[in-house]
């Protein structure tokens, strides 16, 4: 019996996101293989074989199922754990494979005397981990039809590289410095009528909790020698008649009139949510042709894109998210996101 065409979705345990794709999936009676690579490879294992004719073939395997990997149509890359192999037993004494164990030609520490710098398993660890990931991570890059491709997320993820390939494909982009320099900072932000803070990773770790950071407003008088501890980036502010959450999947274009009704959101809508009204917006011509070379300069199929728009109607690239949430727009628009997102998955569309 030949096993049928299935969608691999790599994500966590807890993923409403990938759980509404998921559902619509079964809906369509299309199988789901779902995992997480931070189980490999204690509760998820592999075992595949390149025979130099054709692609590789073999098994993911769970406690609870398994998938072929030459009947994985299309990968939706969601929210995976990392992999971290720790190759202690059970009983806390090392697990040595034939490569751990040093055996002749095999392993890291093939030739090596061990010393006073040898104990623990922290080398042993750190080596299993980048074979568990050059060998399943290298697996799975085989697989057609990515949402999206892990690599070219990573490499799009950089603000830096988003506003670059925006420039280059003829989007409007606000003046942006990025420095350790305070000086240079207060400069910058002198010349400008207004200017904000925007930091890169907009969430914080800390004891109490995870503290959120939004975009803020700056003016050169309050910029302290404290940016010279890391890397700070200040932005133009454009004025805005209303901002647009753009949700591209594939060849389908998914976008949201987002219109604050509170001065926190009309800096930073992710601050206040319950002060945003939402609608269906139109794409201009020129900002889809735009948005679709920049996205293929990126190699990108999905993309949660943000923009504001001016008085004057013209639209300004400020990030992307090439992971970015899309539930609660489809859920406040009834934009069918969820089905173009199954539909690239299973090769109907995109």
């Amino acid at each position: 019996m030949i096993a049928p065409d299935t969608v691999l979705v790599l994500t966590g345990r807890l993923d409403a996101t990938a759980d509404l794709v998921i559902t619509e999936l079964d809906r369509r009676d299309v199988p789901v293989f779902r995992c997480d690579p931070a189980d490999f490879p204690d509760r998820l294992a592999l075992s595949a074989t390149f025979d130099g004719a054709g692609g590789w073939t073999g098994t993911l395997r769970t406690p609870y199922r398994s998938v072929e990997l030459d009947r994985i149509v299309g990968a939706y890359h969601r929210r995976p754990g990392r992999i971290a192999v720790r190759t202690g037993g059970a009983d806390g004494t090392p697990a040595q494979s034939p490569a751990t164990a040093g055996a002749p030609g095999r392993g890291p520490d093939a030739g090596h005397t061990a010393g006073p710098d040898d104990a623990g398993t922290s080398g042993a660890d750190e080596w299993a981990t980048a074979e568990a990931r050059g060998g399943f991570g290298g697996l799975l890059r085989a697989v057609p039809r990515w949402l999206n491709d892990p690599g070219r997320m990573e490499h799009a993820e950089y603000k830096p590289v988003q506003l670059a390939a925006a420039a280059r494909a003829g989007l409007a982009t606000p003046r942006t410095l990025i420095t350790t320099d305070p000086a240079a900072a207060r400069e910058f932000v002198a010349g400008l009528p207004r200017a904000v803070y925007k930091p890169f990773r907009g969430s914080l770790p800390s004891a109490g909790g995870t503290r959120f950071i939004y975009t803020s407003p700056i003016t050169a008088a309050e910029i302290d020698d404290s940016v010279r501890y890391t890397a700070h980036q200040f932005q133009e502010w454009i004025d805005k008649e209303h901002e647009v959450r753009l949700t591209v999947v594939g060849n389908r274009y998914f976008a949201a009139r987002l219109t604050a009704r509170s001065d926190d959101a009309r800096l930073d809508w992710r601050s206040d949510y319950d002060a945003v009204d939402y609608a269906i917006a139109e794409v201009p011509d020129g900002v889809r042709a735009a948005v679709a070379a920049m996205l293929a300069d990126l190699g990108l199929r999905f993309a949660a894109m943000d923009f504001v728009v001016r008085p004057d109607g013209r639209w300004y690239f400020l990030d992307l998210n090439p992971n970015g949430q899309w539930g609660w727009i489809e859920h406040h628009t009834g934009l069918p996101i969820c089905a173009a997102i199954a539909d690239t998955l299973t090769g109907c569309v995109g």
